[in-house]
């Protein structure tokens, strides 16, 4: 670590995105671009510049991206010299980070100095190591939630938002998900219509609709250990006919308690949550994949009826089947 620091204009508001070996290079280069936009915007409208970005790294002066493009960066800050937002981004090498003492407490007290922290994808397992999620409610990349609360149990990680604000932390989910959390650090700072301005530059959703569902599997299955991978194999395959809870336990091998016993340890859902939302992961893929009408859908896929599918639509991902389709669709 040097004490050598970047120096920040005092109008203007000071961003950190931390760099490591193999770091995701979107993490990066996505909220980047959302405050270079609005850098540009404000100048066009004759207004002074909001922000001042700078790539730091352990290690430089250029780091090499899991995507292989390098990256140029500056020194580590000292811990002391002003900072008003640090973004720790995700990528192939965050575990490696996450074992880097020096790295692990440098995020550590430099969040403790920062207005605010935010975490892009699986940059949170580098702020849960800081401990600075301790106690705090987070999101990770879809795949990644599950591990993230194994290894991190004092984080209350919820795995379906796009980006998760706790006080002055902020995490997003996977990948692009930086730009949606970085457009709400700037609706934060500059109001809404500075933030609207710079997603319609970026040609993005300003808020996109629905969590990051819509682009997983189960997110409340993919902890599952393989004791029920057949048995959802199975559902899938049968969503129209009886799905009974007598049905599902003779299929796992197991009495009727024992069976709603292990499935709720196993996956952390009731097994008529767990239908819903395998009914709407098949739904899902036949609106995107199929010109079927929603009516013979919602009846392939066990829901009965057209209303009763749009229900759990909303429920689960915030939006309604016709939407879903008309953004989907292939």
């Amino acid at each position: 670590m040097t004490p050598t620091s970047p120096r920040f204009s005092p109008n203007r508001r000071s961003i950190e995105v931390l760099a490591y070996p193999a770091v995701q290079l979107l993490d990066v280069t996505g909220p980047l671009q959302v405050f270079a936009s609005a850098n540009a915007l404000a100048a066009k409208a004759g207004n002074a510049e909001p922000y001042e970005v700078r790539v730091v790294a352990k290690d430089g002066p250029n780091v090499e991206s899991s995507a292989g493009v390098g990256l140029a960066v500056h020194p580590l800050p000292a811990i002391d010299t002003a900072v008003d937002t640090l973004v720790i981004p995700g990528g192939d090498g965050v575990s490696a980070a996450a074992a880097d003492a020096i790295l692990v407490n440098w995020v550590r007290e430099r969040a403790g100095q920062a207005r605010r922290t935010a975490s892009v994808c699986t940059g949170a397992f580098l702020l849960a190591a800081s401990g600075a999620l301790d106690g705090r409610r987070a999101v990770t990349h879809w795949q990644f939630c599950a591990e993230l609360a194994g290894r991190f149990p004092d984080v209350r990680v919820e795995p379906d938002p796009i980006f998760v604000r706790d006080g002055s932390f902020w995490t997003s989910a996977g990948v692009t998900s930086g730009i949606d959390l970085a457009l709400a650090l700037v609706e934060e700072d500059l109001g809404r219509t500075a933030a609207l301005a710079v997603a319609r530059y970026l040609v993005v959703f300003f808020k996109r609709p629905g969590g990051q569902a819509q682009f997983s599997e189960i997110l409340s299955l993919q902890a599952t250990d393989d004791r029920f991978s057949a048995l959802h194999d199975w559902i899938s395959n049968h969503l129209a006919g009886d799905l009974s809870l007598s049905t599902l336990a003779k299929q796992a091998g197991m009495s009727e308690r024992s069976f709603s016993r292990h499935y709720a340890e196993a996956t952390g859902l009731t097994p008529a949550r767990a239908i819903e939302r395998l009914r709407v992961e098949g739904a899902r893929h036949l609106l995107s994949e199929t010109r079927l009408p929603i009516k013979r859908i919602s009846q392939r896929c066990g829901f009965g009826s057209e209303e009763t599918m749009r229900r759990s639509f909303l429920r689960l991902l915030s939006t309604t089947p016709q939407d879903y389709r008309a953004r989907f669709a292939v």
